[in-house]
């Protein structure tokens, strides 16, 4: 007889807790063999979904195996993978619309989850994960971690997504560079400021330390630093902007991108950074683990073969800690083929995906099976340290950004604040402008 029980928050807490301690018992994952499984993967063969991605090492990943879908379920797809800014809104407005015109999309959940939730943007899984008949015996719901669910759950239960991914801010240190100027890894952020002093070197083209500097990208950095002030940006509703914390946070902001950065670190987001250090241009970078993957391979990078140091975040004053950012897959509201659409989102968030984009360095998986699975992890190319540090990160993980609904708002303005510090503006002052000019945004937000 066929379950109709519906998982509810509670139930998805405890299915999360579940997967966590299997953490502790690697096992080997066992991929699926195609027609070879009960379940019936055809069910809907001959319809066609589109599907929505942000482009980034992870879909390009998913979407070199999409045929692999098209041939499992007889399914037609056509995807699309869009620069983050630009997809994030691309679903603001089609979402807005009601007619968005794809069936699948990624969401960042760290920034759309609030805006998500309010408009009902994406389907209820949980009616889809109580169906057998549509449900895949090898999803294994209780192997998604806990933070992916925190992330993939609302407040009343409802699961939008199935966990897709978790990443972890990091610093990336260029190991070359350390050795060959005698400076040890920094444990605190006086010491990643002192670092980038000694290893900042204008004239040959070597920059202490990159970071996001454009604005509204630029203020994870900021956040991944307050972290360590033991500070959030929004505490019960209110801006805690204004904090002495928050404060610190941004002289320390300040400080390593007006003294220690390449020049036009204003116009850098991550891809930016990313280039620069692969090309050995700058000794640290700090941003998410799963931009890691181009680091390692030698077509695209300088210091592929030993050369990258990844590095748990450094403690703060008074506490440690690490941004924490969660993307999901989920199936649009006004989606018409919700069960064949299902069927994609299980199997681009399968084991045997999270696993390959574990061992690609495209991200901190949201499945404890793959983080678990010692013998794939000696057999990857990258080093026992990358791993260590996804482990460790994963201990004291934070909400990167503010859980509100205008969060692009608030990075937009508090981003121009952090791009006029780096051209020298007085810290405190940008950001007494930015929390007046984002005060009435948010109250307005949390009342309605």
């Amino acid at each position: 007889m066929t379950s109709r029980h519906t998982p509810t928050r509670r139930d998805a807490i405890k299915i999360a807790a579940a997967g966590t301690a299997a953490l502790a018992a690697p096992a080997i994952i066992a991929a699926p063999v195609l027609g070879q499984s009960a379940f019936n993967w055809k069910r809907f063969a001959g319809q066609k979904l589109d599907v929505l991605y942000v482009k980034n090492p992870r879909s390009d990943l998913l979407l070199k195996s999409e045929k692999e879908f098209e041939e499992l379920t007889g399914i037609k797809v056509s995807s699309e993978a869009v620069p983050e800014q630009q997809q994030r809104q691309k679903v603001a407005i089609e979402f807005s619309s009601g007619k968005p015109t794809f069936d699948v999309c990624t969401l960042s959940l760290h920034v759309n989850k609030r805006q998500a939730t309010k408009g009902k943007w994406l389907a209820d899984l949980r009616p889809l994960l109580a169906d057998k008949s549509l449900t895949d015996p090898n999803l294994d719901f209780a192997d998604f971690n806990a933070a992916g669910m925190n992330f993939a759950t609302d407040t009343d239960g409802t699961i939008i997504t199935l966990p897709k991914l978790v990443d972890y801010f990091i610093l990336y240190y260029n190991k070359e560079l350390f050795e060959k100027k005698g400076v040890a890894y920094p444990t605190s952020y006086p010491e990643i400021l002192a670092a980038a002093a000694k290893l900042n070197d204008p004239a040959n083209n070597v920059a202490g330390i990159v970071n996001r500097g454009v604005k509204n990208a630029n203020v994870v950095v900021w956040m991944a630093l307050m972290l360590g002030h033991d500070q959030d940006s929004v505490v019960k509703g209110e801006l805690a902007t204004m904090t002495d914390g928050a404060i610190a946070a941004a002289e320390i902001y300040k400080e390593m991108n007006s003294k220690y950065a390449p020049p036009g670190v204003v116009g850098f987001n991550w891809n930016e950074c990313q280039t620069t250090f692969a090309q050995g241009r700058a000794a640290m970078w700090i941003d998410g683990v799963g931009f890691a993957a181009p680091l390692e391979d030698a077509t695209k990078s300088r210091l592929a073969g030993g050369k990258v140091g990844y590095g748990i975040m450094p403690k703060g004053p008074k506490a440690h800690a690490t941004a924490t950012f969660g993307d999901g897959m989920g199936i649009a509201s006004a989606c018409t083929k919700k069960e064949a659409a299902f069927l994609y989102v299980q199997w681009a968030t399968n084991k045997e995906n999270q696993l390959k984009m574990l061992m690609n360095g495209a991200g901190a998986t949201a499945r404890n099976s793959a983080t678990s699975n010692t013998e794939a992890i000696s057999k990857s190319k990258f080093p026992k340290q990358y791993f260590e540090c996804l482990e460790g990160s994963g201990k004291i993980g934070r909400p990167g950004l503010p859980v509100i609904e205008p969060v692009t708002e608030f990075r937009d303005v508090f981003g121009i604040a952090l791009t006029n510090m780096i051209s020298g503006a007085d810290a405190k002052t940008e950001l007494a402008k930015a929390t007046e000019q984002f005060k009435p945004i948010l109250e307005k937000s949390e009342k309605g």
